[in-house]
């Protein structure tokens, strides 16, 4: 009998290939410390000018006229540009506008989106391609502002809050982004769904809405977030002062320097500091956003990825 020997296991020698990509391996101490500075300036250069913006809008008139203008370290904490604000007027009047507007704006929106995706995400349905060409074409062409200025006034929605909804109501990338998360679940569901007798609605309703939380969080994100900083079409559409948005309002405190109805006589008599007031509106506008994104942010790589990988 012939004996078998074992040969020995060669070790890779030093041009040998790893036995896992670079990118897979455990990053060295190096590598980590360079990651923690680089994440380290982009934090501070985030959060910096956000912290200016706070401690100004709470400082007294004689701490900002102490720091020359911004103010970056505190020195006592006050409320009166708050309280000055939400105490009635202009302000108050116009984040109401603005909170009315966002959550009518993005309801309406979100129903559109979910349901033309819906639609389109069936290739089945009568016309889908020809419907999909023409959302795809209007990512590219548009017909200018003067002729979307005229057809919103010739349908009479000047000075009307629907012109702040109605023409910036569709996103088409949102709703290529809500195709292609749709049409990544699979068909056998939908199919089970309508040999039991389920209808397009039923379907969407109980078996595609639950499946797409993510990617609907998301696309109601945006959409909140458009509406909420939007004020271009409230500049256009709107002559009513009492009619305009938070946003409007934060322009002309920050550009023009006015200060609105009810906080004018407090800054004349030095209780008050303008550009207190302009960082209070600012923090007002931003503290929607800052509250709401956190809890989404779980849901953007999943919802962003997915329906951009198999759109």
């Amino acid at each position: 009998m012939t004996a078998v020997i074992d040969k020995p296991v060669q070790k890779p020698g030093r041009w040998a290939a790893p036995p896992r990509p670079v990118w897979e391996e455990k990053p060295s101490q190096v590598g980590l410390a360079g990651k923690g500075l680089v994440l380290g300036i982009a934090c501070f250069a985030i959060l910096f000018p956000l912290w200016i913006v706070v401690v100004t809008s709470l400082s007294s008139r004689k701490t900002i006229d102490e720091a020359g203008g911004l103010v970056m370290v505190p020195k006592g904490v006050t409320f009166i540009a708050y309280q000055e604000l939400l105490s009635g007027g202009q302000v108050t009047r116009a984040a109401i506008i603005s909170v009315l507007v966002t959550l009518v704006g993005t309801a309406f929106s979100m129903t559109v989106s979910v349901l033309c995706a819906y639609g389109l995400s069936r290739t089945e349905s009568v016309g889908h391609r020809w419907i999909l060409m023409t959302l795809l074409a209007t990512m590219f062409f548009s017909a200018g502002l003067i002729p979307t200025y005229l057809l919103v006034q010739t349908l009479g929605l000047t000075d009307s809050y629907l012109a702040l909804i109605l023409p910036s109501a569709i996103s088409v990338f949102n709703i290529l982004v809500l195709r292609g998360f749709f049409m990544g679940i699979s068909p056998e569901l939908t199919d089970s769904a309508r040999i039991d007798g389920a209808g397009d609605f039923r379907i969407l309703w109980q078996i595609i809405m639950p499946l797409s939380r993510a990617v609907i969080a998301v696309i109601t994100l945006f959409y909140a977030v458009g509406y909420w900083s939007a004020w271009f079409n409230a500049s256009l559409y709107l002559n009513d002062q009492d009619m305009m948005p938070l946003q409007n309002v934060m322009i002309q405190l920050v550009q023009k320097q006015e200060a609105p109805v009810g906080l004018g006589q407090a800054i004349k008599t030095g209780q008050l500091s303008g550009l207190a007031v302009q960082m209070a509106v600012m923090v007002m506008a931003l503290l929607p956003v800052a509250v709401l994104s956190p809890f989404v942010q779980r849901h953007f790589k999943k919802g962003m990825l997915t329906g951009a990988v198999k759109g």
